[in-house]
């Protein structure tokens, strides 16, 4: 039995992520260690077990930060000082050499992921991969849920142009994480100035009611933002009286105003109310924007009345998934090297709720004759279970014996979300197959 290591912490800056991990991770490879079992081959899959309620489809988000996480993933001098209070000798001088070597695939961020879809595998050492399992689903948790949402709800907002204003509904580092997730699935725009430096996402933002609030009136708030930011600016008009604000905003502005922006009131009433007022004015080309709390539930009704509505400014409800603010994603060990060297399926049973598949599953996706999706086919033996030509494979290879091999990133990412909603749409008796069986269905 190997010795506790004495403790003699010291203030270390830390520089990488092992930490980003529960506690369990690490005392589970202690384990693993002690009983010389670490360096056994495993497979690890990312999935999850069933869609929120209402929901044909989830989005795939995160794989870009994921796979950069996998490769900077190591534990600093400082790290393991902090460790030493719990871990032996052995395992910290394991964790002071850790490099992942394995192998990762996983389907394009972007796509459609259905129950038990495999969108992440990560083969590599029993050691290796199970301590990534927290970080890995933070990651896939919080990113896929808010893509999930952000599809669905652009979904109903056709080509109408949404923005993300989320930033201040959620943490400072998830706000980044969230505008790259709604971007990938249909957003057009971020409040978010990190989000929009970091992964090229293109920002919007113009002023919020303090800005006329700090002004002696109206007026002088909508002279001074039409003096800095010129006409096609768009003018916040709630902060007093809608009405009287619209009619400030084109004495102001003139009848080229690129926009008003809407940010309380009953919408049914305000936006053609606004919209009628705007083209008596002679301002018929200046837009609406409507901000103010809209989730996928009143977005659907205001498009389902024509409201002319131009621009959407959306924030708590995407960053916090619309009511589902994590995927529902698990991180579970499918098959794993025995004694013998044999690689052997394993599988957790005892839950039929909470249970998993064993072994490692290639994943194919089948298509109607109108290419809509009708199925997810998971093989776990290809030699016993048909491939056509006409399906396609969905898992793409990262990361191989620990080197990079291809990223996507956001606009490539947007670019597949925004492929699969025009031409391979979901249909609705979509089913999950396991090799012949389904054990899935819409």
């Amino acid at each position: 039995m190997a010795t506790k290591k004495p403790t003699t912490r010291r203030r270390i800056p830390d520089t990488h992520i092992g930490l980003l991990s529960d506690k369990y991770e690490l005392t589970m490879l202690e384990g693993f260690i002690e009983a010389g079992i670490h360096d056994r081959k495993a497979t690890f899959e990312l999935f999850g077990r069933s869609l929120p309620e209402g929901r044909s489809y989830g989005i795939v988000a995160g794989t870009e930060r994921a796979i950069e996480a996998i490769l900077k993933f190591r534990f600093s001098e400082g790290d393991l000082d902090y460790l030493s209070d719990f871990l032996t000798t052995n395992t910290l001088e394991y964790l002071a050499k850790y490099s992942f070597q394995g192998t990762v695939t996983g389907y394009h961020e972007g796509d459609y992921w259905f129950p038990y879809s495999p969108i992440l595998t990560v083969k590599a050492t029993l050691g290796e991969a199970v301590i990534l399992e927290t970080l890995l689903l933070s990651i896939f948790n919080y990113d896929s849920a808010v893509a999930s949402a952000a599809s669905h709800l652009t979904l109903q907002t056709g080509k109408k142009h949404v923005m993300e204003f989320g930033s201040r509904r959620t943490s400072e580092q998830a706000a980044v994480n969230a505008a790259r997730a709604a971007y990938i699935a249909g957003f057009d725009a971020t409040s978010n100035l990190e989000a929009g430096r970091k992964y090229n996402i293109p920002t919007f933002g113009t002023s919020a009611h303090v800005f006329t609030l700090a002004f002696e009136d109206e007026k002088a708030a909508f002279r001074a933002q039409v003096n800095s930011l010129g006409t096609d600016t768009t003018l916040l008009v709630d902060t007093y009286d809608i009405s009287e604000g619209v009619n400030n905003a084109i004495e102001v502005a003139g009848t080229s105003l690129g926009a008003v922006r809407i940010d309380s009131g009953d919408p049914f009433i305000t936006v053609p109310a606004v919209r009628e007022q705007l083209d008596i004015l002679g301002a018929e080309n200046t837009k609406i924007v409507l901000s103010s709390d809209l989730n996928i539930e009143t977005i659907t009704k205001i498009m389902e009345a024509q409201l002319p509505v131009d621009s959407f400014g959306v924030g708590t409800s995407v960053v916090t998934g619309d009511g589902y603010p994590a995927a529902g994603f698990v991180y579970k060990l499918v098959a794993i090297e025995n004694e013998k060297g044999k690689i052997v399926n394993v599988a957790k049973t005892a839950s039929p709720g909470k249970k998993s598949i064993g072994g490692i599953k290639t994943a194919y996706r089948e298509f109607d004759a109108n290419w809509e999706v009708v199925g997810e086919h998971l093989i776990t033996d290809e030699s016993s279970s048909p491939i056509f030509s006409d399906w396609e494979r969905l898992q793409h290879l990262y990361i191989s014996n620990g080197n990079l091999i291809t990223l996507n990133q956001a606009k490539e990412a947007k670019e597949k979300h925004t492929l699969n909603r025009s031409e391979t749409p979901v249909n609705k008796t979509v089913k999950t197959y396991l090799n012949d069986d389904a054990i899935w269905e819409l």
